[in-house]
């Protein structure tokens, strides 16, 4: 009901198939159930027994190698990876007759051939205009608020005017290869924190494996995707059973923050983002502060 009276309203959708799986356990893929639970009880755990010499992330390799060779060896007919697209090693763009970087740029008329404008926006590019800077404000809070957290608990400095430069350069490589927009995620932010990547060394190793290993990538095709849900769980489920951020909040901080992370949870990024927006303009409004005591 939510999803046909609120369009664009998609993580009710998530919300209701967790609580589903949930209350349901008699639904579960037994094998997959196991595989998810001992994946992330093995990576949460690891710390602990694991030789101090190892560096930190080697129980989330661990964990998905170990998956992988269970799905190869035993028949698995859980939920894989699947087919990873590849590319001819030897193809791509060569810089100075050396350097090879298999990628491939795409031709100015097809970067300006937009079909997705005819498919979702009635043909207006106005409207791609508009849901795309909404998409650049919600993706840069999110990398304000990714960047914040680990400024606080990790001591890592961030500076905002870098983080646009950054995000708005991605994006324009993204359009001239024909890629996805890039965006912040704190999922994906919160695990390579938990493999000790939170380093611009880190981002750079992570880029240049992304594209010199795309050849190779196949080699996770039988991934189970239990084992990967479990590396995600492990390193979201404390800050999602316990928002600290959320929690250290005070009054009317505190149900905006309520508000918008519960709107974001049952709709998108982008609704919650508005509907955050109103309740603070609207308590603003509502909430006269108190007058300072004179003597």
């Amino acid at each position: 009901a939510v999803k046909a009276a609120i369009p664009g309203s998609n993580g009710i959708s998530g919300v209701a198939n967790i609580v589903y799986a949930i209350s349901h356990p008699q639904s579960w893929d037994l094998v997959a159930a196991a595989l998810f639970v001992a994946c992330a009880s093995f990576i949460l755990t690891a710390k602990n027994f694991l030789p101090k010499w190892m560096p930190p992330g080697s129980e989330v390799v661990i964990a998905t190698a170990a998956a992988t060779a269970f799905s190869v060896y035993s028949a698995y007919e859980g939920g894989v990876v699947g087919e990873i697209p590849t590319l001819d090693s030897d193809a791509g763009i060569s810089l100075f007759g050396v350097i090879k970087i298999p990628v491939e740029l795409m031709d100015v008329k097809a970067l300006l051939n937009v079909p997705i404008a005819e498919r979702c926006f009635d043909g207006s590019m106005v409207k791609l205009f508009i849901t795309a800077a909404i998409f650049s404000g919600v993706n840069f809070l999110s990398i304000v608020g990714i960047a914040s957290g680990f400024e606080s608990d990790n001591d890592v400095p961030w500076s905002a005017p870098r983080e646009l430069i950054a995000q708005g350069v991605s994006n324009l490589a993204a359009g001239a290869v024909g890629s996805a927009p890039v965006s912040g995620s704190m999922s994906r932010s919160l695990v390579s924190r938990m493999t000790g990547a939170s380093s611009q060394m880190g981002c750079i190793v992570t880029a240049l494996l992304w594209i010199y290993m795309m050849p190779y990538m196949s080699v996770m095709s039988p991934t189970p995707k239990a084992a990967l849900s479990a590396v995600i769980v492990s390193a979201v489920a404390k800050n999602v059973i316990m928002p600290k951020k959320i929690m250290a909040l005070k009054g009317t901080d505190f149900v905006v923050g309520v508000a918008t992370a519960a709107t974001t949870a049952i709709t998108s990024p982008t609704i919650g983002f508005g509907v955050g927006c109103i309740f603070y303009v609207a308590i603003s409004f509502v909430v006269v502060a108190p007058k300072k005591k004179t003597a």
